[in-house]
């Protein structure tokens, strides 16, 4: 069982990486082509501002769940050695399940959100396109987080450790948690 969370959580972690990279090259490549088409023609491509600003929000909102998987999110560390080392098990379950919690919460939150935008017919004024596909990966962002810090919580053993942090595949846990 928790071989198949981990494979999940795998192919989750790479199509993370895969949009957050896709994402930025759009942003980079929509900013270089405006940039020099105004040296060129002496006018901006229509657009291209709005499209880079989506693309930098798309990034930084998948930026997310990877900054979550390698466990390089923003964390207060000041009272970890507060309580015996015989609780960090207990511990680290209560966090990753509470972060799971919260971030369920913040998901239903921004599906009704995004709903509400998209029954307004909200768009970009510059692009005229609908706003709600755009606000759509802030739910989604969340519910992967949900799934994620959820798995972590009921099998400590997929949370990676922090040694691993660059890697590009959710390690098994064999020797943080389970060695207490």
């Amino acid at each position: 069982m928790i071989e198949k969370f981990h494979r999940l959580l795998a192919i989750i972690l790479r199509v993370e990486k895969s949009i957050t990279v896709l994402a930025f090259v759009v942003m980079t490549l929509t900013i270089i082509a405006d940039v020099l088409s105004r040296k060129v023609t002496g006018l901006g491509i229509v657009g291209a501002p709005r499209i880079a600003v989506f693309a930098m929000i798309i990034t930084a909102l998948v930026s997310f769940g990877l900054a979550s998987n390698s466990r390089r999110h923003l964390r207060p560390k000041f009272a970890d050695k507060w309580l015996p080392a015989s609780w960090d098990t207990m511990i680290i379950r209560l966090q990753e399940l509470f972060t799971a919690l919260f971030c369920l919460v913040f998901a239903i939150v921004a599906v009704g959100v995004v709903y509400e935008t998209y029954q307004l017919g909200e768009t970009s004024r510059m692009l005229r396109l609908p706003v709600w596909p755009m606000q759509a990966v802030i739910p989604l962002v969340f519910f992967i987080a949900a799934l994620r810090h959820g798995l972590y919580g009921l099998y400590l053993e997929l949370r990676p450790p922090l040694e691993k942090a660059s890697s590009i595949e959710p390690t098994l846990l064999s020797d943080e948690v389970t060695s207490k």
